[in-house]
């Protein structure tokens, strides 16, 4: 049963994963669709083929979610519990064309079904739900405001002068690379969280050792997996993201990608599983509050807000009711 259970561990994380690519889609290619300087084919492409590379560069944040949310050995299908509260919530959040954070989907239903199944809240590591969970939850999306807010000020002090044209076909030009730096950083975070659920149930199985990392199979399998999601894209949220929330320009969409690149790679050095979907999207706020403040759709923006809050708890409850219904099942 060891052996099934694990396979469908993996079967679970590749859908996960896949789910993953195509809800968060919008956050690497939102601005670069909604500017026009990419077709939604193009940036689907580069955005796939970036994610993928991503997710092979770094493994600190598969490690933070292999090691470091609970401090025991959990079944394995208590692994599978979580995954399925995690995709529910992506599947419900896509459906109703909201940006939710599919990091926090993953961790707090983790959490959930580890403290049905161990009847304990000691076997969560709230250290690090509060160092690398937490308080990224909230310091993060701020970060991708301000420096959002600040790019664009600077910017729009800079081409003053500019004719708009002019300003219009260069940052055209140079949004394609910010779209890409962001594909890639999408791909280094977000991939890293279905590695460590893998490797955690790999631990779990008895066929790898908690020291000794993540293997390149495991890699290999989440990067392909998201990369297909990426490509299939995931366009209510794009429209959501990149329309709905604020009238973008080039010079503003290479803005919001820069500054939400420039943060995901400061959390995935830092090996916290931050959320994408909530950095690009506070970012995209910070660049229209620099035009103006009406300038931004605060009733959409609202809705995302509401979305990042309540992720994490309402997916403890989901984990929670997954490892109970696992369980029925498993004893």
């Amino acid at each position: 049963m060891s052996m099934g259970m694990l396979v469908t561990v993996i079967l679970l994380s590749v859908v996960f994963d896949f789910i993953n690519g195509f809800h968060d889609t919008a956050n690497s290619i939102a601005t670069s669709v909604s500017t026009r300087v990419l077709t939604p084919r193009a940036a689907t492409i580069m955005s796939a083929t970036l994610n993928f590379v991503g997710a092979l560069i770094s493994a600190k944040v598969a490690e933070t979610i292999a090691s470091g949310i609970v401090t025991c050995v959990l079944p394995q299908y208590v692994i599978a519990a979580a995954l399925c509260g995690a995709i529910v919530w992506n599947l419900i959040t896509w459906y109703i064309a909201l940006p939710s954070s599919s990091s926090h989907a993953l961790i707090g239903s983790l959490v959930g079904a580890t403290i049905i199944v161990t009847n304990s809240f000691k076997t969560v590591n709230w250290k690090n739900i509060l160092d690398k969970v937490i308080i990224p939850l909230f310091t993060s999306p701020v970060i991708g405001f301000v420096i959002g807010f600040f790019v664009m000020k600077l910017l729009y002090h800079i081409l003053r002068l500019a004719k708009q044209r002019f300003v219009n076909k260069f940052f055209s030009k140079l949004q394609i690379f910010s779209a890409a730096l962001m594909a890639y950083s999408h791909g280094s975070n977000d991939a890293q969280k279905t590695m460590g659920i893998i490797a955690m149930a790999l631990v779990s199985g008895g066929y790898l050792k908690a020291q000794d990392g993540i293997p390149i199979w495991v890699k290999l399998i989440c990067a392909v997996s998201m990369a297909f999601g990426t490509s299939l894209g995931g366009w209510k949220i794009i429209k959501t993201v990149g329309m709905n929330m604020i009238k973008l320009q080039p010079v503003e969409g290479f803005a919001a990608e820069t500054s939400a690149a420039i943060v995901i790679q400061i959390m995935t050095a830092a090996g916290a599983p931050v959320s994408t979907t909530h950095v690009i999207s506070s970012s995209i706020m910070g660049v229209g509050s620099a035009k103006r403040l009406s300038a931004v759709n605060w009733s959409t923006a609202k809705n995302i807000i509401i979305a990042w809050v309540v992720t994490f708890p309402v997916t403890i409850l989901f984990g929670m009711g997954f490892a109970l219904l696992f369980r029925l099942f498993i004893h």
